[in-house]
């Protein structure tokens, strides 16, 4: 068994369901990793690099956060190969913080892991590039994407 470090960037989502009535969404998301989660900070709008400019990528009405960007990294240790029958997947669960509530679910993108290990274990390292996913929400339907890129680095120790 080869032990190593899958590393995890959220760069931010388009196009998010939003399920406020009032005021704005407030993303965040939930990475799950077998049984090890880890939580982002809520996203925050899309603003420019000049100084007191700011323009959000979202509709009039929808709400600030349905574009959000986190460009967070998380790591997870990974055994790979484990159990035979185990699927290796990153589920990634999209949520909207609500103060006076419980937060709600926007929906959920999952990531398939196996090829990017056994290239891994191939090479010492793998990598999937920051792409896009589509969220799928609690009806099964598609409500925006998620931008998510990923690293897997083995332990291997050479000589």
């Amino acid at each position: 068994m080869t032990t190593g470090i899958m590393e995890v960037t959220v760069v931010g989502a388009r196009g998010l369901k939003n399920a406020e009535f009032f005021g704005k969404v407030d993303p965040y998301v939930v990475i799950q990793y077998k049984n090890e989660e880890q939580k982002s900070t809520t996203g925050h709008r899309k603003t420019s690099n000049k100084p007191r400019v700011h323009w959000c990528l979202c509709l009039r009405g929808q709400g600030q956060g349905i574009s959000p960007e986190w460009n967070e990294k998380f790591k997870f240790e990974v055994d790979y190969p484990s159990k035979e029958d185990e699927q290796h997947k990153l589920s990634i669960k999209i949520m909207d913080h609500d103060t006076f509530t419980g937060d709600d679910y926007l929906g959920q993108a999952t990531i398939y892991l196996k090829e990017l290990f056994e290239q891994g274990l191939e090479k010492g390292n793998a990598e999937l590039r920051a792409q896009k996913y589509r969220v799928v929400s609690s009806d099964k339907t598609y409500h925006g994407e998620i931008k998510v890129g990923i690293t897997f680095t083995t332990n291997r120790k050479t000589g």
